[in-house]
């Protein structure tokens, strides 16, 4: 009795022929030589490769889940809850109300498209309540992205009239000329609303601090640990990391957002029972290496 076998090895190019005669095993390897072809598959990354697969099928499912109209809760977030109290305040104070993206980021951050988002939102309350919105910022191409935003937000409340160009202005690339000028603005206008969205560095806490010595009502969110805390000390409420990317689908109840911020949520879930399972395991097993990718 005769039986073949053929194994090939794709990063070796090597031909492995293993017969079986009789009950006897004999290995013959034919062509043996190094390959520096580092072939078309890395082993080392098939993990990466099946999470990527994973998370692809939670933001498909989620955004299934979404479009279907079933129903979607995002927790409450007080600093979100806090916005229609802030414009409503500026508007009885018969006062403006001040928003700036801060200093950190440019048009193609996160950070910044989310504050766009929440801009939006704000710009239909300020038309609709007929309150007089302040936008300064340090970049060009954000000046004109907000302007678009606000006009956009006073044309679905209804009231295109109130759109402001002039007060969606860009004032000084230089970080601490742009966290001078703000302040100047704040201590002139004194606004009775301030909202810090964006990414924000080391003027957060210049601008955070001169808003409150003037008793504005502040609402504050950055992706930076390190400015949050100026942040959490110096403003009423603060939308802390992800909070500020959930509030946009938060506010706007937009569909793809929430589909998005549901699949994190599944992902973040499947990430956590994951460790927790590796770290048992490991414990049990230490000399287990099928978790390390």
């Amino acid at each position: 009795m005769l039986t073949l076998f053929v194994f090939t090895k794709l990063r070796y190019r090597r031909l492995l022929i293993q017969i079986i005669l009789f009950g006897l095993v004999f290995d013959v390897a034919l062509a043996v030589e190094p390959n520096s072809d580092p072939g078309w598959l890395k082993y080392e990354t098939i993990p990466t490769l099946l999470f990527s697969i994973i998370s692809l099928i939670i933001v498909l499912y989620a955004i299934w889940w979404v479009k279907s109209g079933r129903k979607f809760n995002i927790r409450e977030i007080p600093g979100l809850r806090a916005v229609e109290e802030a414009v409503g305040r500026a508007t009885e104070m018969g006062s403006s109300l001040l928003y700036t993206p801060g200093y950190g980021g440019d048009i193609q951050r996160p950070t910044t498209i989310a504050s766009m988002n929440i801009l939006s939102t704000v710009a239909e309350k300020t038309a609709e309540y007929d309150c007089r919105l302040i936008y300064p910022t340090h970049d060009p191409v954000i000046m004109a992205v907000a302007q678009e935003v606000v006009r956009e937000g006073c044309i679905k409340a209804g009231h295109p009239d109130r759109y402001r160009p002039d007060d969606i202005f860009y004032i000084s690339s230089s970080q601490f000329g742009y966290a001078a000028a703000v302040d100047g603005i704040i201590s002139r206008e004194k606004p009775a609303s301030i909202f810090l969205l964006g990414t924000f560095e080391a003027e957060s806490l210049i601008l955070a601090e001169t808003g409150n010595s003037i008793g504005a009502i502040q609402i504050a969110g950055t992706d930076s640990t390190i400015q949050l805390a100026f942040f959490i000390v110096a403003c009423d409420y603060t939308l802390i990391g992800e909070e500020l990317f959930a509030a946009s689908g938060y506010l706007s109840r937009n569909k793809e957002i929430l589909s998005s911020v549901k699949a994190q949520d599944i992902i973040k879930i499947v990430i956590a029972v994951f460790v927790i399972l590796a770290t048992i395991w490991a414990t049990l097993d230490p000399s287990s290496t099928w978790w390390r990718f």
